[in-house]
């Protein structure tokens, strides 16, 4: 840039002349005109003209002598009727029949009165006309003025007031508008950099592409390569979008402009792609230049699909304003468009193809690794200890995003400064981790012994069911200490990172899920509403499997799954196949639960082990269940096989495995 650039950007810039000064000026002179007229609408009289014709003719209804200065004079109804009173009605005087109608000034409100007896000592003291003193100050005059001064305050404020603005000035009444994006540029730098991004190694390799063109554009123009216009960051909630975009701010070091979806969208018309206008106005002025929509979705939905609002709606009017700017007749030069979504399946199609969103870019959850890398980010600006294994801390939070590792993070330190601790331990990472996934820890919660035993039985049920299912998750810990709202106890188990389930699999994690529900009924031949979440968790898989993911012979190899919001909440099936998916979902979850008191039955002597445990311990770990009833039979059967390829005996498994079982220690 060019010391003349760098001079006039450094200039500040002048606030233009306001027209809205002289419209604000002009409605001040007419309000006061207004209350100039309005302030006195009794016409001045002689005194004279008062006693002959008024109260000779009897017109005068009463009067009040004000500040013993003037009179004011109130006519009777009959009077106002007659023609020489007919000028009162003249809209200039403001005509009121209520009065006063006239008044008269005089020199001493005691001549004054003998002049008004004098001129009534021949009417009856019944008819004469009533009069009374007033006195008066000068506050009815400032309260005339009050309304002007309160216009003129108010115009002062919202002058003041649209002159405060930032960039754009979105937030003034006047700007309604002007971009509400916020600028960061060479005065505002951002200082996350990919430093501070762990986990999303992809991700991060197409972003830094995108920063390297910004940096180094003749390495890519000249083998005819084109900018991108735009990279779309999906993925769920939690899993670093926002962040790899501040990252990209702090790399790029061009300018960059932030702005969320729902800050185009207002409630008056035209407001939503004035301010897109706006945004891209200013972009084309710092190109190049980047700019950030977060939650694009709340403008980017798909058009046509709302059934109350027609095609003029506000917010399709707000993304056809969009699509143009981001590639309409006249392209940018310079622009990219980055844009974060955790509902890609809800966005326009016109919005998603290349052109306008060259690249989408998935940010999934993190796996071991990228959880081990996160947690290695986020322990750096805490104290830990030496016995702090961030490995295990990753492979006991699978299904975890950056922000719930972070917040375990934080509330281990919180944790730790509870207890006086000058270092963060193991013991405090493994409670935060309890925390998060269960609640908080309702120490002073009362629980009757039967209800206590209850809920002993109940992850007993759990916990038996895990460990002897095949497909089962490996088992952490069980505990019956009360967590959260209404958890009054839960098992914890290490899930593998895997994308893909077979039915197999289902059908042991749904057994799992009604362990606990299965032993109540098995102990105490009766059942409590203890299992309402394993319920949910099971009709929900029950479904998934049946009209899902086409894993039922009876409805077939069909899926109904509205993932593009095509269906507009109506079903894609008839009553008939309706009627089918509701018995077939409910034969299964019978199959499932008869299949989890079979194998409870069968283990009934370990399932009161553990009970007995629970109750007494409160917490079991899986090295406490190992001692207990052994080693799980998968476990076993993966050690034979790992034997077995270490000696070169393939044939050998169930041998080695057999051997295996029969070295367990056996019961007494």
């Amino acid at each position: 840039m060019s010391e003349k650039e760098n001079k006039r950007n450094k200039t500040p810039n002048k606030k233009p002349f306001n027209f809205f000064w002289i419209y604000g000026l002009l409605g001040l002179l007419v309000v006061s005109m207004f209350v100039y007229d309005s302030a006195d609408t009794s016409e001045k009289i002689d005194e004279a003209v008062f006693f002959d014709p008024m109260l000779k003719n009897g017109d005068v209804e009463n009067i009040e002598v004000v500040n013993k200065e003037f009179v004011e004079v109130y006519l009777t109804e009959e009077a106002l009727s007659k023609p020489e009173y007919e000028k009162l009605k003249n809209p200039k005087l403001n005509f009121s029949a209520k009065g006063p109608h006239y008044k008269f000034y005089i020199g001493d409100q005691a001549d004054f009165i003998a002049k008004l007896n004098e001129a009534q000592a021949d009417v009856a003291p019944k008819d004469r006309i009533a009069w009374k003193p007033d006195t008066r100050t000068g506050i009815s005059g400032w309260i005339w003025l009050l309304f002007p001064l309160l216009l003129i305050g108010f115009w002062i404020y919202m002058f003041r007031r649209m002159g405060s603005g930032g960039v754009g000035g979105g937030s003034q009444i006047f700007n309604i508008g002007k971009s509400k994006a916020r600028l960061f540029d060479e005065n505002d730098q951002v200082n996350i950099t990919f430093k501070d991004v762990a986990g999303l190694d992809e991700a991060k390799e197409e972003v830094m592409e995108i920063v390297d063109f910004l940096k180094h554009p003749d390495k890519y123009k000249s083998l005819g390569g084109k900018i991108p216009k735009g990279a779309l960051l999906i993925g769920p909630p939690g899993t670093g979008k926002t962040l790899m975009a501040k990252a990209m701010a702090g790399e790029a070091k061009v300018p960059f402009f932030s702005i969320s979806g729902s800050d185009f969208v207002e409630m008056f018309v035209g407001v939503g792609a004035s301010r897109v206008r706006d945004l891209f106005k200013q972009a084309r002025e710092k190109a190049p230049c980047i700019i950030f929509i977060d939650e694009i979705d709340a403008i980017g939905r798909a058009r046509g699909t709302s059934r109350n609002l027609g095609g003029n709606d506000e917010r399709e009017n707000t993304l056809n304003q969009l699509l143009v700017e981001m590639d309409g007749f006249d392209g940018d030069k310079g622009v990219i468009i980055l844009a974060a979504t955790n509902r890609p399946e809800i966005l326009d199609k016109a919005l998603l193809r290349p052109g306008r969103f060259d690249r989408q870019i998935g940010i999934d959850r993190p796996d071991l690794k990228g959880r081990k890398m996160i947690f290695g980010v986020h322990t750096k600006s805490i104290k830990i200890g030496s016995d702090v294994d961030v490995e295990k801390l990753a492979a006991q939070t699978p299904g975890f995003v950056g922000a719930d590792i972070a917040n375990i993070c934080n509330e281990a330190a919180l944790l730790a400064a509870r207890k006086g601790k000058s270092e963060i331990n193991m013991k405090d990472f493994q409670d935060a981790i309890d925390r998060s996934i269960g609640g908080l820890e309702k120490k002073n919660k009362l629980i009757s012994p039967d209800e206590k035993r209850i809920v002993a039985y109940h992850e007993a049920g759990h916990a038996i069911c895990g460990w002897f299912l095949e497909h089962a998750h490996p088992l952490v810990k069980v505990t019956i200490v009360p967590r959260g709202v209404a958890a009054l106890g839960y098992a914890q188990y290490l899930p593998k990172d895997q994308y893909l389930y077979s039915t197999e699999q289902f059908m042991d994690e749904m057994c799992m899920t009604l362990g606990g529900r299965a032993a109540e009924e098995i102990v105490f031949g009766s059942i409590t509403t203890g299992a309402q979440n394993d319920l949910e968790k099971v009709t929900k898989l029950a479904y998934g499997m049946t009209a899902i993911y086409g894993m039922n012979p009876k409805v077939g190899n069909v899926s109904f799954n509205d993932s593009q919001g095509e269906y507009n909440f109506q079903k894609p099936y008839s009553e008939e196949t309706a009627q089918l998916i509701d018995e077939e979902v409910r034969q299964l979850i019978d199959r499932a639960y008869n299949r989890t008191k079979e194998l409870l039955h069968e283990h009934r002597d370990n399932l009161e082990k553990v009970a007995l445990a629970l109750l007494d311990k409160e917490v079991l770990f899986k090295d406490d269940m190992e001692d207990m009833i052994g080693k799980r039979p998968v476990d076993l059967k993966k050690e034979a096989a790992e034997h077995a390829a270490r000696n070169g005996q393939l044939g050998a498994t169930e041998d080695l495995l057999e051997e295996a079982t029969e070295a367990e220690p056996k019961e007494d």
